[in-house]
């Protein structure tokens, strides 16, 4: 694949923008992750503070605010909107991939650039998260751009002091993004690359009075003024949402230290059958390539890293693991760079050929399977203890391009490869680009039922009496408000509000935040009808039992709208 400028704006501009920024408006906003940084950053417009964040009109303390800032400036441009909220997180995307390629070019050259951009912008993890609005693509982009430029400064022949400099203001973006954790990665991964590679004394380089000052004065400004503003901040977010989080079981999550091994592995895909099929070839020296001792070093120090640092934590969730991508992809491209160039080889017997397409084969059957799984579900087929609803209308229609996007790659890149000796690479990107734009509307149709609160919001707009309230029964969707702009009340099941719940007035607190006794003695005094959204077949049973002549107003399966007469 030669390197052109038309080469560079493909890899570089034109999908990474089809794929992170032109489809962003296509699927509704998924609760709670989505739906909770938009209602952040609507809240902040509607209350003018941009100190302390709000979330259902109550404290949030528990992530820093730039992504909110961000999103609420978008909302000013562009309407509060899918876009909007999506816009920043995709932004970030783009830049990790934009910098995966300075870093591959620089370790390597401009052509294991494009190679790495194009594994990375293609593949599943970043695909998914780099198009929700959640905090783990923004923090990791900034920690990798503050990673990338320590070791700028160190590497240089002649240190520039202006890269040190760079990785503190990108520390400072990171940690307003979640947190302490955009300040210790960089340092540590740089740190133990240090060690490694016997450069002990050079660790105290990393340090600057200057770089300090950059960072403080990007950062203190806002703690201050959360601080002043919230008396309680301090211990908060530093012990409670740091400390305790990584150290402690209070957040009631119990996963297996190899959690993130099958994420990793999955999170490669649909390189990961291309991957084996190197690897094998690799092997068996049809090719080679030269990794360069202190660049793999770096790699995979920065890899194992962030693998190992989450992987002991007492809390683990699929996006945490998003900083360990960007060096996977530079390793796989690097690889899959020698793989392309390899001169073909015509394939011995059958056996050669077995080997050659069962990885791809088998994957794309994988992806097939999962696509046409709706098909088969029935009305009412269980899903976690809940109901989903049968298969979207038109699903065939919807996946008659991702499943034939598979079905050509499983033998399209190796006939080009065999025709004209060159473009395997080139045609599983666009292949792979093609595949992942596809799923945006089948995954659009498929999950918002039950994963967004936009149709919901639809039907209390349309039955909703003018005047009345609404109340969310166990459980909680941010999205309510983002859609219908309505404030609803909580009934046992406060979460992350918890804390701000208790700094409400006590008459604030009792009408919006209430006990199920509480709850349920409301429905029994009013004169009238309660309207309550249930999301659990648990929670609906409840209220069957409680109230038998409970009317449900509108329903997807799912998501319950009801009138509770008594």
């Amino acid at each position: 694949m030669p390197i052109t400028a038309k080469g560079k704006f493909l890899f570089l501009f034109l999908v990474p923008c089809l794929l992170y920024v032109a489809t962003l408006h296509i699927m509704p906003l998924l609760d709670p992750d989505e739906t909770r940084y938009s209602e952040l950053a609507d809240n902040m417009l509607d209350t003018g503070d941009y100190v302390t964040p709000h979330l259902n009109h109550v404290v949030y303390l528990e992530k820093p605010p730039l992504e909110t800032w961000v999103t609420a400036i978008f909302f000013k441009l562009f309407g509060e909107n899918e876009f909007s909220t999506r816009l920043f997180p995709a932004l970030c995307a783009w830049g990790c991939i934009l910098l995966t390629f300075t870093v591959a070019s620089f370790l390597y050259d401009e052509k294991t650039g494009l190679y790495s951009a194009g594994v990375l912008s293609t593949l599943l993890y970043l695909f998914v998260l780099g198009r929700m609005a959640i905090l783990d693509i923004p923090l990791a982009f900034f920690v990798c751009l503050a990673t990338w430029a320590g070791y700028r400064y160190l590497v240089g022949s002649r240190p520039v002091r202006t890269w040190r400099y760079a990785m503190y203001a990108a520390c400072a973006l990171a940690f307003l993004t979640k947190g302490l954790i955009g300040i210790v990665f960089p340092f540590a991964i740089l740190f133990f690359w240090l060690l490694f590679t016997k450069r002990g004394r050079d660790i105290v380089k990393l340090f600057s009075p200057v770089g300090l000052l950059i960072l403080c004065t990007i950062i203190t400004p806002w703690i201050f003024l959360a601080q002043k503003a919230n008396h309680d901040f301090l211990w908060f977010f530093f012990i409670h949402e740091h400390i305790l989080r990584y150290a402690t079981k209070i957040h009631g999550r119990y996963q297996s230290f190899f959690f993130y091994v099958p994420i990793v592995i999955l999170g490669t895909l649909p390189w990961l059958a291309s991957l084996i099929q190197a690897i094998r070839a690799r092997c068996t020296g049809v090719y080679d390539v030269t990794w360069g001792k202190a660049n793999l070093s770096f790699l995979v120090i920065w890899s194992v890293f962030v693998f190992i640092f989450f992987s002991i934590s007492s809390s683990k969730l699929i996006p945490y693991i998003a900083p360990i991508f960007l060096p996977i992809s530079i390793m796989l491209g690097h690889l899959f760079r020698g793989y392309d160039e390899q001169t073909w080889r015509p394939m011995r017997g059958s056996k050669d050929k077995f080997y050659y397409y069962l990885p791809v084969a088998i994957q794309s059957l994988l992806f097939i399977a999962l696509l046409l799984t709706p098909c088969f579900m029935k009305d009412h087929t269980e899903l976690g203890g809940d109901l989903i609803i049968s298969s979207p209308r038109n699903w065939w229609g919807l996946i008659l391009l991702p499943v034939a996007t598979q079905c050509l790659m499983v033998f399209l890149p190796g006939m080009i490869k065999r025709r004209f000796n060159t473009g395997w690479f080139l045609t599983v990107y666009l292949l792979s680009a093609l595949f992942l734009i596809s799923l945006v509307f089948p995954a659009s149709a498929f999950l918002a039922p039950y994963k967004s609160s936009y149709s919901l919001s639809k039907a209390i707009q349309i039955y909703l009496p003018a005047g009345e309230g609404i109340y969310q029964y166990k459980t909680f969707l941010y999205g309510i408000e983002s859609y219908t702009d309505i404030r609803t009340s909580v009934v046992d099941s406060f979460g992350e509000m918890g804390f701000g719940m208790e700094k409400l007035p006590a008459i604030e607190r009792a009408k919006y935040f209430l006990s199920q006794q509480d709850f349920f003695r409301l429905v029994r005094e009013k004169r009238g009808s309660v309207y309550c959204i249930a999301v659990k077949k648990g929670s609906l049973n409840e209220l069957k039992q409680e109230f038998p002549r409970l009317k449900v107003i509108w329903s997807n399966g799912v998501q319950h709208f009801i009138r509770l007469p008594y």
